[in-house]
């Protein structure tokens, strides 16, 4: 019986390692280096904010992690997929952007830049055109010429 026990439980053990191979290939071991795009230096306190995406292209669930004073944070058990990460910090751009997990171990460098002016598209136009519209009466801008008789 002793002897049958041993192999039962041998083989409920091989069984588990397979398992446990077989479930740390799904996930992924994510490291994250936030740096300043102008001068390579870290970003301290910086938001990591991870989003999986469902195969609909939907946000399910998130995780934030902050950086510390090296610019660096990270995650283990990630699952191979879709993941949209994005990263805030004060005084910096917010950086977006979806990456597919599928690997053991993923590193991912993000360079923030700094704050841009807004875009608009009523700067390009001529300066003439930056002052306020006046009601005026089309009437009374040019007035009638009275034609002179011949």
């Amino acid at each position: 019986m002793t002897k049958r026990f041993g192999v039962v439980v041998t083989a409920l053990l091989m069984l588990l390692v397979a398992a446990v191979a077989a479930g740390e290939d799904s996930t992924s071991d994510l490291k994250f280096v936030v740096l300043k795009d102008y001068s390579g230096k870290p970003v301290r306190n910086a938001s990591v904010v991870l989003h999986p995406i469902d195969k609909e292209g939907k946000q399910t669930g998130g995780l934030q992690l902050k950086t510390g004073p090296d610019g660096r944070t990270g995650f283990e058990g990630v699952p191979y997929g879709k993941l949209r990460i994005q990263v805030l910090a004060q005084g910096f751009q917010t950086f977006g952007q979806d990456y597919e997990i599928n690997q053991p171990s993923t590193e991912i460098t993000i360079k923030l830049k700094r704050p841009q002016e807004q875009f608009s598209i009523y700067r390009d136009k001529p300066a003439d055109s930056d002052k306020p519209a006046e009601n005026k009466d089309p009437s009374k801008e040019n007035p009638p010429q009275s034609e002179s008789p011949k």
